[in-house]
């Protein structure tokens, strides 16, 4: 697997310390990020997953703990729209120039607003896909927040 994807190299030419994690991608499991987390041993709280929304008609991006549903409501609130809906997979992948399963935060053909859920804040490292199919980041919720300029807020369903 190469390493290089446009995730590391805006996270390189930013200058922010990320590690890479690589694992055995299955596209078949019932949730791709609770495999990565098993794959990897990592707590499913702290490997988070990149969700393509439409928000009030635009496209908006919620990275979240892959154990958690997303609220669409408290992600509209929080990027201060009124409407969000999960993006087709088509559009997605479009618009991030990345493959469903390999859709990073990082790095995307087109600069959207981003909210990162509050939880992120308990950890010193998160985990986010790499850009990647089976190629995981770990990097501090802050260089989420100063790279994309990420609205840090409750976003997941129950919390």
């Amino acid at each position: 697997m190469a390493h290089a994807s446009p995730a590391t190299r805006a996270l390189d030419a930013a200058g922010i310390a990320y590690a890479l994690h690589e694992y055995a991608y299955d596209p078949s499991a019932a949730s791709v990020g609770l495999q990565a987390a098993a794959a990897l041993g990592v707590d499913p709280a702290r490997m988070f997953k990149t969700l393509m929304v439409s928000l009030d008609g635009k496209p908006a991006c919620a990275i979240l703990p892959v154990d958690h549903e997303l609220s669409l409501k408290k992600l509209a609130a929080a990027l201060g729209g009124k409407h969000a809906a999960l993006l087709p997979v088509a559009d997605a992948e479009r618009i991030t120039g990345y493959h469903v399963g390999g859709i990073s935060p990082f790095g995307r053909r087109k600069r959207v607003p981003v909210a990162l859920d509050a939880s992120a804040q308990a950890h010193g490292k998160i985990l986010c896909n790499g850009g990647q199919r089976g190629l995981m980041l770990e990097v501090a919720p802050g260089a989420i927040v100063d790279l994309l300029g990420a609205r840090v807020a409750p976003i997941t369903a129950g919390a």
